[in-house]
């Protein structure tokens, strides 16, 4: 447990983070964590279906949420915080009893597969990220499935898996209970050993411990797929260290320079210089899982009168340069800048600062550790960048996943998933 006091405002953000994500899932089981989150609200021994809501509500909270990603579900709200004990107090309800029914387990599945068909199935180019994440990680890796599950999987879920699944890892000590606002560190404590104290903790907890993969993809692919698309879109993915590694903020950074804003070397170049690249389609990212190797995921679409392989190229040359030529100190201070905005405007709330200290708590195990993020993200050298870039953005280190529609398919014979060649 974690108390960060913050006499600033009258409120109290309480957030748990579970060290459980859809990277525990085993096989024919994908999408349970994410459906779990949802059977999380309805209901526990004392606490009504709809009843965490409308208690959280009725005392003046608001941001009541959760999230699941492959490393871990987290659960949050803010309250006033003279109403602190009740949100400890449902958070602890539903550790302890959450209450499962066929029912619920129906009710939440019809839910999580419309969310899929919202977010995923009925909307243009909605499925690259799970595409690509199978051709990242190999079968049976912990994060080569998405959060979502398939709606086969999600149809075989059954009461007895969720009942196991809430026994298995709901325990305090599978946790990290983060309260941040005006609060009395002592009576926090005091608040937490009375409804949580109960809890009997499970001692251990199944965890995935695939073989280390290499730190590159060791060859280059590209694989093209016909979907109901209006134009084509190209994915691009490069296997990157984890979060919290030495080189984690080189990569970071590296990420922002090439792909990140208006000031990046991909919107100066295929957007603003060349007119490539449609304005909102070029990008590179950092995922930064927690547990093993991670990606940076980058994109871009075709302006009109570009070809898709007109683009590549130009998108792949621009990576090039970096990995050949470094980056320059005026980059480097953009994006330092960008980052340090970025994480003093997550540690402004209570709340986004509670959820910060889950997750640092989480990988680490210790809170203080949060001190050093952005001391490390601002000592990032242009050596340091360069090096990075030689590592990451190398042709045997990428995956290129081309959209285009079905239209097209006639005249291209069958789907390609060709090597490229290596530099």
């Amino acid at each position: 447990m974690v108390v960060c006091p913050d006499t600033t405002v009258p409120l109290a953000a309480v957030n748990l983070w579970y060290d459980v994500g859809s990277r525990h899932e085993v096989e024919g089981k994908h999408g349970f964590a994410h459906l779990f989150e949802h059977l999380m609200f309805e209901g526990s021994a004392h606490v009504d279906k709809g009843g965490h809501f409308a208690a959280v509500e009725g005392c003046g909270g608001d941001g009541i949420n959760a999230s699941t990603n492959p490393d871990r579900t987290n659960y949050y709200q803010t309250v006033p915080s003279g109403r602190l004990d009740l949100a400890l107090w449902l958070e602890a309800d539903r550790m302890g009893s959450l209450a499962l029914t066929q029912e619920t387990l129906d009710n939440q599945r019809e839910v999580v597969k419309n969310e899929r068909r919202q977010r995923y199935d009925n909307v243009p180019y909605g499925t690259w990220s799970e595409e690509m994440t199978a051709l990242a990680y190999p079968p049976g890796h912990p994060y080569a499935t998405s959060t979502i599950g398939s709606m086969e999987e999600l149809d075989s879920a059954e009461l007895a898996d969720f009942t196991a699944f809430h026994e298995t890892y709901y325990a305090p000590d599978n946790a990290v209970l983060t309260v941040v606002g005006d609060v009395d560190p002592d009576r926090v404590v005091a608040l937490a050993e009375r409804y949580f104290g109960g809890i009997a903790p499970r001692g251990s907890f199944p965890q995935p411990c695939p073989d280390p993969l290499p730190a590159r993809f060791g060859a280059g692919r590209h694989v093209t797929v016909y979907r109901d698309v209006p134009t084509p879109r190209l994915f691009l993915c490069h296997r990157a260290p984890r979060f919290g590694t030495p080189d984690g903020p080189a990569s970071t950074v590296l990420a922002a320079v090439v792909g990140r804003g208006r000031g990046s070397r991909l919107y100066r170049e295929l957007v603003t210089a060349r007119n490539l690249a449609q304005s909102s389609g070029a990008f590179l990212s950092a995922w930064g899982y927690l547990n093993h190797e991670s990606v940076l995921m980058g994109s871009c679409a075709p302006s009109e009168g570009t070809g898709p392989g007109e683009l590549l190229d130009a998108y792949v040359a621009v990576c090039d340069r970096v990995a050949d030529e470094g980056v320059t100190e005026a980059e480097l201070d953009r994006v330092r800048a960008m980052l340090a905005g970025d994480w003093l405007r997550e540690l402004s709330t209570a709340g986004g600062r509670a959820d910060a200290i889950g997750r640092f708590t989480t990988r680490f195990g210790d809170a203080e550790s949060i001190r050093d993020h952005l001391d490390h993200l601002l000592a990032v050298t242009a050596d340091d960048v360069h090096r990075v870039a030689r590592q990451i953005l190398h042709a045997d280190n990428r995956i290129v996943l081309e959209f285009l529609p079905e239209a097209a398919q006639a005249g291209a014979g069958i789907d390609t998933d060709e090597p490229e060649a290596a530099a």
